[in-house]
């Protein structure tokens, strides 16, 4: 995952306010539960605690968030391709991918709904967080052609 962080930063990942860009990951997460992602270097199995918020998935050993936890790793939604079922690809229940433009990670949920839950929470935040269209290059037709 430090990878990820590289691509969308250009820097290696540091737990500090720049990595998480001041977001406030310990209060009012729009989404946060257990998970187990594979690692990235070594392809080991690791259960995490994961919390979803402004456009950042951050990661704990622990499930208790304070201001003075520092994250295991975080991953800019905002650069993610897409997030999908990946039963068929890695062969385990409950499992998902998240995938930017040059790699791919997984995860694994406790339950179908868990999964459907987390795909539905980190695919809006794809699209609330994407940067393929800022709004300068939003064009409002109807102000083009006068429309009312």
């Amino acid at each position: 995952m430090e990878s990820l962080w590289r691509a969308a930063t250009g820097s290696s990942w540091k737990a500090t306010d720049e990595t998480h860009g001041g977001v406030e990951f310990w209060t009012d997460p729009e989404r946060s539960g257990w998970l187990t992602k594979q690692g990235e270097y070594i392809k080991t199995w690791r259960r995490r605690w994961f919390v979803l918020k402004q456009g950042k998935l951050f990661w704990f050993k622990e499930s208790v968030v304070s201001r003075s936890s520092r994250p295991r790793g975080v991953i800019p939604v905002g650069t993610c391709l897409t997030v999908k079922g990946a039963e068929d690809v890695i062969k385990r229940p409950f499992s998902f991918e998240l995938s930017t433009s040059r790699e791919t990670m997984y995860f694994i949920a406790d339950s179908e709904k868990e999964k459907e839950d987390w795909i539905n929470s980190i695919g809006r935040s794809i699209v609330q967080h994407s940067r393929s269209v800022t709004d300068s290059e939003v064009v409002d037709y109807d102000a083009k052609s006068g429309a009312r």
